[in-house]
């Protein structure tokens, strides 16, 4: 290390934009934050990376005034702060995208942000803005459409827009990527760019190693609440900065080859009209899973995955009880006990609220889709038994929480993910939809769920699985299809496609001819 002349003093370094000290923070059965020290300088575009459960998203709501700490400080601009709350971290410059959206669904996009601004705005007044700055920024959304009929990648859109439209010196973007197009994370790329050049500080947070080495300045790595360590992550490989954040070298999934079994699932010319003004309307889908192999489905958020989803799960009915059919039988116009009962698992993509009820125990959770199994006899609850399943489905898959009585709403994002997917499986199904299995999900976590995929693929299980992530339909997919505008192309070998083409199908539609074409 260089010393400089005698007489001479270092150079002091610029006041940093946000700086905090030994920062604490303690649950009754975890320290989420132990001692932590950060820097982000002015302009820079830090990467805050760790495990689910790491302590990432507590730390950040310290910063955004949803959490107090328990120690330690926070500098704000070279000055020790106290930030009370949402409102004054606001005032003060700081804005926040979070991983788990806060929008009102029965509320339209304008109104919803009309409420997240400080100063009193029109939602009719605030419509120009919303179109403006969202065009601007390649992340479009009309502000006049209802929050409850968007996708999970359009209400990832509108929140990073509400967070831009408070023009922040300090941007917090906890996993805002996850169900982005490449198309529209470029986008973004180019976006934050252009605000750190202006001044704008980020601290983003993200499990995509490979986003943080192209966009990233610095990085500081969480591990069990504490820093692990700091790196240039350009200067990094992927295999580097999983060993920071999990301590251990990264395994791999391979997918190992194999001659599918009898089909599953089908879809036969099944259309679907869409009472939602903005749904999407399904035109002519046709489809067939083997058992034993995984198809994916790939598409650009709001054209029709959410729709699909709903009548494969039965919570839509199909026009006509053949269109759908699961291991042989016509299911279309079964609800979803009835369809479960078939040997059908279904992963939604919304956590929350569909994969899980917050306010209920990990416990309760599993008997609300396990009742059909030994959680149940005779009409009567089987606690025992129902606990047995959850802490099994726990140790399986390694989800961090205080055990079977945890509330699903306690559980970092990845980690509640971790234990949905371990709960559909563990159930045994023999048809299982997955709808973005490793959405907000760290290394480790995505690695375990794909892996999970796979032991069910050589089980037998006929699997599909819709995802925006294309590097992970390539990884563990037989066959990939792609929706468009309501229509499905036919099921190709993934060793046929390659990623630039499925995405220019993403973006340009499918042709016509193809969606006659039933996939054996």
């Amino acid at each position: 290390m260089a010393v400089p002349p005698q007489g001479m003093q270092p150079a002091a370094l610029p006041t940093p934009r946000l700086q905090l000290r030994g920062i604490t923070k303690r649950y009754a059965s975890v320290v989420a934050n132990d001692a932590v020290d950060l820097r982000v300088g002015v302009g820079e575009i830090h990467a805050l990376l760790g495990e689910n459960g790491a302590g990432k998203s507590t730390l950040m709501k310290i910063v955004y005034g949803v959490t107090r700490p328990d120690a330690g400080s926070v500098e704000w601009e070279g000055q020790v702060v106290s930030i009370g709350s949402p409102a004054e971290a606001r005032r003060r410059g700081i804005g926040m995208v979070f991983q788990h959206f806060s929008l009102f669904e029965t509320l339209t996009v304008a109104e919803n942000i009309a409420l997240a601004m400080d100063e009193k705005c029109r939602p009719s007044a605030l419509a120009p803005r919303i179109r403006e700055v969202s065009e601007n920024y390649g992340l479009p959304v009309d502000p006049d459409r209802l929050v409850h009929s968007m996708s999970v990648g359009e209400r990832q859109r509108v929140e990073i827009v509400r967070c831009l439209l408070q023009s922040p010196r300090l941007l917090i973007m906890d996993e805002p990527t996850s169900v982005l197009t490449p198309q529209a994370v470029l986008t973004l790329f180019e976006t934050l760019r252009r605000l750190a050049r202006e001044g704008v500080s980020i601290l983003y947070i993200s499990h995509k190693l490979d986003e943080i080495r192209a966009l990233c300045d610095t990085a500081t790595v969480l591990r069990g609440g504490r820093v692990s360590g700091t790196a240039i992550p350009r200067l990094e490989s992927n295999a580097s900065l999983a060993r920071l954040m999990i301590g251990t070298e990264l395994k791999s999934c391979q997918l190992v080859p194999r001659v599918p079994d009898a089909l599953r699932l089908e879809l036969r010319a099944l259309s679907l009209a869409t009472r939602d003004p903005f749904g999407t309307e399904l035109k002519d889908l046709n489809l067939g899973v083997r058992g034993g192999e995984i198809v994916g489905i790939a598409g650009v958020s709001g054209n029709g995955q959410k729709e699909l989803l709903a009548v494969l799960s039965g919570e839509a009915l199909s026009p006509e009880r053949g269109m759908v059919r699961i291991c042989g039988e016509s299911a279309g116009l079964l609800d979803p006990a009835r369809r479960r009962a078939l040997g059908f698992g279904f992963v939604p993509e919304e956590r929350l609220g569909r994969g899980a009820v917050p306010l209920m125990s990990l416990a309760q959770n599993a008997l609300l889709t396990g009742a059909g199994t030994g959680m149940v006899r005779f009409g009567m609850v089987r606690e025992q038994a129902t606990r047995r399943f959850a802490a099994d489905t726990i140790a399986r898959f390694q989800v961090k929480c205080s055990g079977p009585e945890a509330l699903a709403g306690s559980l970092s994002g990845g980690n509640l993910q971790k234990f949905i997917v371990g709960r559909e499986t563990g159930l045994e199904p023999k048809v299982m939809v997955v709808a973005q299995p490793t959405w907000g999900v760290d290394v480790g976590a995505a690695l375990l769920i794909r892996q999970a995929l796979l032991d069910l693929r050589e089980a037998g299980v006929a699997l599909l699985v819709i995802s925006e992530e294309l590097d992970e339909l390539f990884m563990i997919c037989d066959r990939i299809a792609v929706i468009a505008q309501g229509r499905l192309s036919p099921a190709m070998p993934t060793a046929e496609l390659s990623v630039e083409r499925v995405g220019v199908m993403m973006a340009g539609g499918v042709d016509d001819r193809q969606t006659a074409h039933v996939a054996a």
